[in-house]
Formats: C-alpha cells, structure tokens, sequence
C-alpha cells in the first residue's frame, strides 16, 4: 500500500477540491468579478468614467448605481486576482457562520456603508476651511478591496485572536491588523484608494459595535428568501449555506458541534494561506437561549440536505482513504459522511471514554495517512470527530 494516497493528487485535482470548498455565495462574488474583468478585457473597456464611484457625480447627479457598480469592476489583472484571493478566507469563513443570504445581504450593506462614508469624508475634507483636498471628490475608485477590508474587520473581532500576521513576515495586535495593511498598501502599491479603504475600515468596526443594528433584519426575512421557489436551485446547491440550520449536504464541513471546544484559526495571515481555516468562534448557544444571539454574528449556519442522497466524488474519495487504512471495518458511505449534532450532554463517564477512544483511533488513521499529528489533531477536532471532513481540511491545507 502507498505510504500517502493523497499528496499524490494531481494539480486540477486539488483545484477541484479547494473549488469545491467555497461557498456558493463567495464563489459566485469571485465569478461575477472574474467574468466582468474577462469581458472589460476583451472589449477593451478602460476608462471606468461610467461606473466608478466618483463622489462629486454620484453628488450632482444622484447616480446611486455607482455604489455597487464600482465595487465589482476591477482594473487589472492584479487587483481583481489579488481581491478575490483575499475574499475566499474571509468570505467562506463568514458564510459558514452566518449562511449563504446572510453574508449577501451583509456584502450589500457594506458596499452601501462604504460609499456613503466615503461621500461624506470626501466632501468634509474638500471643503474644509484650513487645508481643502478638492481631489478627492473628484478621484475615481473602483474594487472589491473596501468589502474585503470590513471583512477583515469582522472576521478578525470574530474569530478572537490576540495577535495576527502580515504577509508571515511579523505579527501584529489583531486590533491594529487592518490599520497596518491599510498603511502598507499605501506606500506598497500604486494607484491605491485610501479613503476607499479606509471607509472600509470604518464600516467594519461599525458593524462589529452594532451601529448598524436596526438595519438588520430578523430571521424570519432570511428564512422567507430561502424559502422563494424561484431560489429553490440556489438553496439546493451543494455550497448553499442555509441561515435557519438544517443538515450538512454536499462536502461543506458547518462544525455545528455544541460539546466540544472549537479550535483556534491555525494561521491568520489570510495571504499567506488562502484556502486554510478552521473555524475560531464558539457556539455555545442553547436551545433556551437562541432568540438572544446577537444579530451581528449568529450562530452557525448548516448547508441543506437532501435524504437519501448518493455520495459525491470527493465524499467517496474522503471514505476510501480512510477504508485502506481500516481493512477490518468496512465503512458506510451513506452513514459516514453524516455526523448527527450533539443534542444533549453526555454525563456518563463511560460513554466519555468511548468518544476518547475513538478520537485516538482517529487520529493515528490521520497520521497513518502521511499528515503530521499536530494539524490532524486539530482538524479533526474542528470537524467534530468526523474524519472524513479532517481529511477536507488537511487536504485543503496542503493545496
């Protein structure tokens, strides 16, 4: 038998599988920008004159289009390549916890947020009696990065770390961690919005202190748009997360487990491993308690399940590593990839014990299969127990 069935996968074998990781509300932000910048490239569109945000015409003219248009338009090949790396962490890590509507709902708050604070400091520093900056109503931004700066905002008041890394070079407070790659890119690249930037920075905090509070909606709006039959092929897709819970479909591991201790992210530089999470935040919500979750960062989501589903390709491939190394067990594809949530805490000591012992077996499967022991530990304790998902992890990470 070979010593590591995995590490031997093809490239677009791993670009399938880290694909197929993302949420569907995340991949469809990174097709739409792709697409858009495909089709500006090929009809040589430039100029950006009509869509951009400019805060003078968006003033004179009440051209509102603007504040979304501007944000998924992209001038070269860089910003949008290097924007959409930095969304897919950050956008997947929020979907999973928040559900697929949710995190949308959230993007177009933002956006909006952004543009109004960007209207309003360009104006208040333009016309400022002791040093007036005229240009900055009159300069033209266009991309995602000002989402992706709120983003990071709310994802790292999230996910509680203490410190965070730039580029794996040095580390730095989680709380100045924005305001750092804010200055960064201001004298690394050329061509940058700081205002655009910045106003995205400050809709991040915004929303984290709960400003924006009575701008949003109940459960009940986002369970009646997941309910929409004209939406019922979206909710359907194996990377739809739903906001009101269900159970897992598709390969999307939700990490929904109420009794065990959630693990810390392993590395916070959102760069330097763009397609490596585990989930930080802990879900200790209750039945009893769950009408008090705070409407800024709700409990976690769950993709939808069809009964009866046949397994997927990658589900499959998950089931038949871990059967080469348990010859004597035969595994079920239909019931293993399925991990019920724990409902009820388990006081018995025995039963405690059992669980212990099947971790362990676990694990030394995971190590068997060629992973180091440290991050199979930690991945199977993000994914609840479930190896299958352990192995999605470990194998995004090595992608």
């Amino acid at each position: 038998m070979r010593p590591n069935v995995i590490t031997e996968a093809g490239i677009s074998t791993r670009l399938n599988q880290w694909w197929g990781s993302i949420p569907f509300i995340t991949s469809g932000v990174i097709l739409i920008c792709g697409a858009i910048y495909l089709v500006c490239l090929l009809t040589g569109y430039d100029s950006f004159a009509e869509i951009c945000f400019l805060p003078s015409v968006v003033a004179s003219r009440f051209q509102v289009y603007r504040f979304y248009t501007s944000v998924v338009f992209h001038g070269s090949l860089l910003h949008v390549l290097f924007n959409m790396l930095a969304l897919v962490p950050l956008g997947t890590e929020l979907e999973r916890i928040m559900g697929s509507v949710r995190l949308l709902f959230l993007m177009f708050l933002l956006a909006t947020t952004n543009a109004i604070f960007h209207l309003i400091i360009a104006f208040l520093a333009a016309y400022n009696p002791l040093y007036p900056l005229h240009f900055l109503v009159d300069e033209c931004s266009i991309g995602f990065s000002g989402v992706i700066f709120s983003m990071i905002v709310i994802e790292t008041s999230l996910s509680g770390v203490q410190t965070r890394s730039v580029f794996g070079l040095f580390n730095v407070p989680a709380n100045w961690y924005a305001w750092i790659l804010l200055v960064l890119f201001q004298f690394l690249a050329s061509n940058v919005s700081l205002l655009g930037h910045l106003c995205g920075i400050l809709s991040g905090f915004a929303y984290t202190y709960g400003l924006f509070n009575y701008l949003l909606p109940g459960p009940s709006f986002y369970s009646s748009i997941e309910g929409l039959s004209v939406l019922s092929v979206c909710v359907r897709r194996p990377g739809f997360i739903l906001c009101t819970g269900g159970t897992t479909y598709g390969q999307l591991p939700t990490f929904s487990n109420t009794s065990t201790a959630p693990s810390a992210l392993i590395n916070a530089n959102f760069l330097r491993n763009i397609s490596s999470w585990i989930p930080s935040r802990q879900t200790t919500t209750t039945q009893g308690n769950t009408q008090e979750q705070d409407p800024r960062f709700p409990g976690r989501a769950r993709t939808l399940s069809s009964a009866g589903t046949e397994p997927t390709a990658r589900e499959a491939s998950a089931n038949l590593h871990a059967s080469l190394l348990d010859s004597t067990t035969p595994s079920d594809p239909l019931t293993s990839s399925q991990h019920p949530a724990a409902n009820t805490v388990r006081a018995d000591a025995t039963v405690a014990a059992d669980q212990v012992d099947t971790f362990d077996e676990e694990l030394k499967k995971l190590v068997g299969m060629g992973f180091e022991k440290t991050q199979a530990e930690v991945a199977l304790a993000a994914a609840d127990g479930d190896p299958n998902v352990a192995i999605e992890i470990l194998m995004s990470q090595q992608g």
